[in-house]
């Protein structure tokens, strides 16, 4: 009888633990979609009256190695992107970047900053912009400069800059169409 009642429990408690265990494997395989945008309230850069953070400026490298800076874009909305060749979420929200390029490229200044440090490097990166067809400007933060001003320690991370230059939202994690449409009218 007490064999019994342990072979019951035995059972018993590892049909929790498979439960509890395909809970959260489903939990982590579902994407990470950010419900909102983040609006700035604190930032890094210099504050107006309005409170909104004056977004910071930085250095990286176009295509062919010459020294850009985020600055040199003031003047129309800003769409500053933090991605990686390697990561999932980045792949999955780049079509979406692409289309609204092809759509808004006039009147919106698309900076996608690739972090070309550690694991990425400037051949993987160019390859796989190739590779997929993409035709908006892609930037290389070798120096970690852009990512350092912005703490994008995560990626891929999105920021909407208006046309002075103040960041009015964010989101952390892969965005999709609508929630990148909503950042650009945010800042248009």
């Amino acid at each position: 009888m007490k064999n019994k009642k342990t072979l019951i429990i035995l059972i018993l408690a590892f049909a929790v633990l498979l439960g509890g265990a395909y809970i959260l494997y489903s939990q982590l395989g579902q994407s990470q979609l950010p419900d909102q945008l983040s609006v700035e309230q604190q930032g890094k850069g210099e504050t107006e009256e309005n409170q909104k953070p004056l977004a910071p400026d930085f250095t990286v490298y176009d295509a062919d190695g010459n020294e850009v800076k985020l600055y040199d874009f003031i003047g129309k909305p800003i769409v500053l992107n933090f991605w990686a060749s390697w990561c999932g979420p980045c792949q999955m929200e780049m079509p979406d970047f692409h289309e609204k390029y092809l759509e808004l490229g006039d009147e919106i200044n698309f900076l996608l900053i690739n972090m070309t440090t550690g694991r990425e490097t400037l051949e993987s990166a160019k390859s796989f912009i190739a590779e997929k067809g993409y035709t908006f400007p892609v930037f290389y933060d070798t120096k970690s400069d852009a990512a350092i001003a912005y703490g994008a320690y995560s990626l891929p991370t999105t920021y909407f800059i208006d046309s002075e230059g103040y960041a009015v939202a964010h989101a952390t994690g892969a965005i999709d169409g609508e929630t990148l449409q909503r950042g650009i009218d945010m800042i248009k």
